[in-house]
């Protein structure tokens, strides 16, 4: 079967018109737990800022907490050593107000700050930071979400109060970006298991950033007050609620109503509609995330035993080439994003420019479905006639694509590859799953849709792909992201965490990402775009990161929220605006139905078994 481009592009216009369609139909949206506020006062007038969010929290620990939501709120509920400048993204004081190297750049000196308290009224202390520290290095659970910042230490002491002395086994340049929350000792030493501990039992939980955390419910809301003791001083928002929804749709639709302050992670077609919309802001600013392909090399851990269900037929670099020259990533950018994001190339987003990183002519996998082709029938994986490809053992080749139900333009992407995937003669099942986080632990998928922000310093999501991120065994929970270990890569990596000089580590981590696309195993299609809302007669001003055309939601920092200004006479009973213009619940759900239905129709699909 052969699908014209032309056609293609229109098939993923029409599965876009479900996205239009749904700010087309007027309807009531069904919010979140009642008992969480809205963006109208909570008790005697207070200011409460409300954020919808669709993504759900993996822990409320800081040593188990990967994913961009849970992250988020440790930033405003824990303070890190050193913060990043919302202007420009610089390293400036956080818990330490200096440090200083020895000539060797073996010992690190930091003073700790005199004037930040915990919210239970105790002091914080350098002690408090060394037992951050030295549990990461002896307890591996306690390393899972950034133990690639302790795995150099050799020793960690408090010598006083003010005084953190670290003392590594080899140079480390990340000495100023040691994005770890650093917790009260007093609480956090009573914690027996730290791999089970999610921290969200009892409250209020004890912090020292501008918010602390006083409830939370699974994938209902998290509740934060502010901290009126914070050393760089109160928020002037009393609360913040952020309200969990599954339905990007619902939550466009409370905001239009004035129920929630903020909504991020728009779709082009809902910023379109909410641009018309009074007393409503988009914000849309280079984003400092990635979209990629994961491919599942076959999932192992470090004893060197493999696991999973991840398809044979990945490991051969043959196929992986020739899958992603079969994918127009502009035409993604285009269409499905219309044109919020940027084409992918390297792994660092070009946000970073000191890091970015984009192939040149001859190294790139430029789109190109005849070579696709001529790959595959080149590696052996042969064809006849208008049927299905045949891997090495003779059965139709098939893989399992796992992505987020939540996210519609991750549907769409997924059903566009599967047609173009089709046209190889490989068959695509689209796995949409609530939770991905079991399988792909457990290595259960062939490809993946993946997505990481990076810092202003990339170590971590560099340190990700590394052999000692694998797992130690089956069983265990390692930092890796998608179960490469290339020892080439890692060289490279042990190279520029050793290199002090930007210029030149800004090189190696070029090099880095050459390997990495080399190895065909992470594909970056795209940078989007932060696309995000908030309500004018909620929030009267608020910082970006950075300063000029920055996010607000995900950033390197507590920024956003710490400097939100509430708008004159917010907290006052309002009507909040219309929720006309929004489709949310069944008639979504039907809308989608009729739009796949014509998808189907207009792609021509050869035989029943092709269909997603």
């Amino acid at each position: 079967m052969v699908i014209e481009v032309s056609s293609r592009t229109r098939v993923l216009s029409i599965l876009l018109c479900g996205v239009a369609l749904l700010t087309a139909v007027p309807q009531a949206a069904a919010g979140a737990d009642r008992s969480a506020d809205g963006g109208k006062s909570g008790d005697g007038g207070r200011k409460v800022l409300t954020i919808a969010l669709s993504q759900s929290v993996d822990s409320l620990s800081p040593f188990l907490a990967q994913r961009l939501v849970s992250t988020s709120v440790h930033r405003l509920t824990y303070e890190n050593l050193t913060n990043y400048d919302a202007g420009d993204g610089r390293t400036i004081p956080g818990l330490a107000t200096g440090w200083r190297s020895s000539p060797s750049k073996l010992t690190w000196t930091y003073t700790i700050r005199a004037n930040s308290t915990w919210s239970d009224g105790k002091p914080v202390t350098a002690h408090d930071a060394a037992w951050t520290f030295t549990r990461m290095m002896k307890d591996e659970k306690a390393a899972t979400a950034n133990g690639n910042f302790t795995a150099n230490f050799r020793k960690v002491t408090a010598p006083d109060a003010r005084t953190l002395v670290v003392e590594l086994r080899k140079p480390q340049a990340t000495m100023v970006a040691l994005d770890v929350p650093i917790v009260p000792r007093h609480v956090w030493e009573k914690v027996g298991d730290l791999g089970s501990f999610n921290n969200d039992k009892e409250f209020p939980i004890v912090g020292n950033g501008p918010f602390v955390i006083t409830d939370f419910k699974v994938d209902q809301y998290i509740r934060l007050k502010a901290n009126t003791s914070f050393w760089r001083g109160a928020p002037r928002f009393d609360e913040l609620l952020l309200k969990f929804y599954k339905d990007g749709d619902a939550a466009v639709a409370a905001l239009r109503k004035g129920e929630v302050s903020f909504v991020q992670g728009l779709v082009p077609a809902q910023a379109a509609a909410l641009r018309k919309a009074g007393r409503i802001k988009v914000n849309d600013a280079p984003g400092r995330r990635f979209l990629a392909l994961a491919v599942n090399p076959g999932a192992r851990s470090r004893d060197g035993r493999g696991f999973g269900t991840g398809h044979p037929a990945l490991r051969d670099p043959a196929v992986r080439s020739a899958l992603f020259r079969a994918v127009d990533r502009r035409e993604i950018v285009d269409t499905v994003y219309r044109g919020h994001a940027v084409e992918g190339e390297g792994y660092v987003p070009p946000r970073f420019g000191a890091y970015h990183w984009r192939p040149g002519a001859e190294q790139k996998r430029a789109y190109d479905p005849r070579r696709a082709a001529a790959l595959l029938d080149g590696a052996g994986y042969r064809r006849s006639g208008g049927g299905p490809r045949l891997g090495k053992d003779g059965k139709p080749l098939s893989f399992r694509l796992l992505c987020h139900a939540t996210d519609p333009l991750e549907t769409h992407i997924g059903k566009y590859l599967g047609s173009v995937w089709d046209d190889l003669g490989i068959d695509t099942r689209l796995e949409c799953l609530d939770n991905v986080t079991d399988p792909w632990l457990k290595g259960d998928y062939d490809l993946a849709f993946d997505g990481w922000s990076v810092n202003p310093d990339p170590d971590y999501v560099l340190a990700i792909h590394t052999c000692a991120a694998l797992p130690a065994t089956p069983r265990a929970t390692g930092s890796t992201d998608n179960f490469i270990c290339d020892r080439v890569y890692d060289r490279l990596y042990a190279r520029q965490i050793a290199e002090y000089d930007p210029v030149k580590r800004a090189d190696l981590v070029r090099r880095m990402q050459s390997r990495l696309y080399d190895t065909g195993l992470m594909n970056i299609l795209l940078y989007p775009n932060a696309v995000e809302a908030y309500r004018t007669d909620h929030i009267a001003s608020m910082t970006t990161m950075p300063a000029a055309a920055g996010n607000l939601w995900g950033q390197d920092g507590y920024w956003s929220w710490w400097s939100a200004v509430p708008a004159e006479g917010h907290g006052e009973d309002t009507d909040g605006g219309s929720a006309t213009g929004v489709v949310v619940g069944v008639g979504a759900a039907l809308a989608v139905a009729v739009l796949v239905g014509v998808a189907v129709v207009l792609r021509r699909r050869a035989t029943a078994d092709a269909r997603e």
